[in-house]
């Protein structure tokens, strides 16, 4: 099916923001940053291509079709930004827009041999899952930093923004993906978590760790 690359950035938004599979028009326009009415007429065109399904006060679901699509675009995006990491020596906060103008055009060749040459990853470098060939989507944490209590050890596993600027005073931090991190205080009164990095005393705003996906660490931590 020949798709345009806005029908196919829609069915990859779908994906990624559908709750319980479900994704709303409201959500669809804030994501891709367009008006609702935009939304209404794409998702129209769609459906007529029978790549979604839309229930008035329900939302909108990806048919089987659909998944298939978006779940290859998310393949190219992830693979992507991981072949610019690990390959080409990008920082994490570099590749998100350079994967948005490459997904759409590498062929499934080219997807092949980056997969290969990477050794097959399942995670790309914000730690996101990077969904295999036939579709199949790695296992991730749903543990926010933001929720740890005091005390805790943590790994980081996934950091879900693409706000470059979060990204940079991660990594002015030293915080990336595998980092441990030791609760030393949350402060509600400013909205702040204290954490120890490598005899590092940092203090991260809610909404920063709230982007931040954990493990609970299990073992002696050395800090």
């Amino acid at each position: 099916m020949n798709l345009s690359q806005n029908m196919q950035d829609y069915l990859k938004a779908i994906l990624l923001i559908g709750r319980d599979g479900t994704a709303s028009t409201s959500d669809i326009a804030a994501r891709l940053e367009v008006s609702p009415a935009s939304v209404t007429s794409m998702i129209k065109k769609l459906d007529e291509l029978k790549l979604v399904k839309h229930e008035s006060y329900r939302g909108v679901t990806l048919t089987h079709a659909g998944r298939k699509i978006a779940l290859e675009i998310l393949r190219h995006h992830r693979l992507i930004e991981t072949y610019l990491s690990e390959a080409l020596g990008y920082g994490w906060d570099q590749v998100h827009e350079e994967a948005e103008r490459l997904e759409h055009h590498i062929s499934e060749e080219f997807e092949d041999r980056i997969s290969k040459i990477l050794g097959d990853p399942q995670y790309d470098p914000h730690g996101d899952p990077i969904p295999s060939k036939d579709g199949r989507i790695p296992p991730t944490t749903s543990e926010r930093l933001a929720d740890a209590e005091r005390e805790e050890s943590v790994i980081v596993r996934r950091v879900s923004s693409h706000d470059n600027t979060m990204l940079r005073l991660l990594t002015h931090h030293g915080i990336g993906i595998g980092s441990t991190l030791r609760i030393v205080s949350r402060n509600e009164d400013v909205r702040s978590i204290t954490v120890r990095h490598q005899r590092k005393i940092i203090d991260l705003s809610i909404d920063i760790c709230s982007h931040i996906f954990v493990d609970r660490y299990v073992g002696t931590t050395r800090q």
